[in-house]
């Protein structure tokens, strides 16, 4: 048989065929915006390492939350900063704590917006870690107590859906069993399942204020060497009742996102983080590289690799550039 020499060329011969055949679409619909919010009034704080990120005051999100509706973006994703940090992360679990009034604000200005909460401690505790300490070590269990409160809490106040991002063994289940009882039986778990001890989350840390004042995180989080135990992580928490699950940060862990798409049937959700976001500012700011275009790939490799939800702080750069 006489062999065929295939040329891939034909299908690249205008911008309107390779559109046709184009394998994967990215889509303002894939996006999730991350929000900052802080106390106070009239506040608009732009986060140094992340160009065009702020810490928001709850009274300005009305009209940051139209914006974000109006290009299009589905959903949030919350962070909020309290004005007094203690050892238990107390105003984290409050019913007028900072997340709760955000998500009253958000619903009333744009009804139709996704929210959803980040539920940890780091960033309402003073030591900075993502949990209760016994001593110097964050003890697992008295940990779960309080982000299952914390979970209630958000649901009640409105989110639509509860993100644990502190990687305790057991937290999607407690959290499950705490909606439950509470009579939240369909409130969606997003579990950050595959979260990374990362060298990329420094300037999420100047954003979120929530730096470890003493240690690291690598008690808890996942070694970045580690592939196979992200699918224990990953279907460990399906099994407690996770209805969507997460790999973070994104980039640098395409491998492990692709392997969790091979494996699992539920969404994936995929964090292009702080670090990852900073790294392309800061190139483009320099004229090293043409930043909207490496954005544009850099989020569609995010797609291609399996994520049904991209988290990314390029959501409204990208919405309006795919417009």
């Amino acid at each position: 048989m006489q062999s065929t020499f295939t040329r891939l060329r034909r299908l690249r011969g205008s911008p309107e065929l390779v559109d046709l055949v184009r394998e994967s679409r990215l889509s303002v619909r894939d996006f999730v915006f991350p929000l900052f919010v802080i106390h106070g009034r009239g506040k608009r704080i732009p986060v140094d390492p992340m160009p065009g990120i702020y810490q928001i005051s709850v009274d300005r999100l009305a009209s940051e939350v139209k914006e974000i509706r109006g290009l299009g973006i589905p959903a949030v994703l919350l962070f909020g900063i309290p004005e007094h940090k203690d050892s238990l992360g107390t105003e984290g679990v409050g019913v007028d704590g900072i997340i709760q009034r955000a998500i009253a604000e958000i619903k009333s200005a744009a009804p139709d917006m996704v929210v959803i909460t980040d539920v940890c401690l780091c960033d309402y505790t003073d030591h900075g870690h993502c949990g209760i300490l016994s001593g110097n070590i964050v003890d697992n269990d008295k940990t779960l107590r309080v982000l299952s409160e914390m979970a209630v809490s958000h649901a009640e106040a409105g989110a639509d859906i509860v993100a644990p991002s502190a990687m305790m063994d057991g937290q999607v289940l407690a959290i499950r069993k705490a909606l439950d009882s509470s009579d939240h039986t369909t409130s969606p778990i997003m579990s950050y399942s595959a979260k990374y001890a990362s060298g990329f989350y420094g300037p999420f840390r100047v954003a979120a204020e929530s730096a470890p004042q003493f240690g690291d995180r690598n008690g808890y989080q996942m070694d970045v060497s580690n592939r196979r135990q992200a699918m224990i992580e990953i279907e460990q928490d399906i099994l407690e009742g996770a209805d969507i699950v997460m790999v973070k940060p994104a980039l640098a862990f395409l491998d492990v996102l692709k392997e969790a798409r091979e494996r699992v049937n539920v969404p994936i959700a995929a964090y292009n983080v702080s670090g990852e976001y900073s790294m392309v500012k800061a190139a483009a700011d320099n004229e090293w590289i043409d930043g909207q275009k490496i954005t544009r790939e850099n989020l569609t490799s995010i797609k291609r690799g399996g994520a049904d939800i991209i988290i990314t702080y390029h959501a409204k750069e990208m919405a309006r550039a795919l417009h």
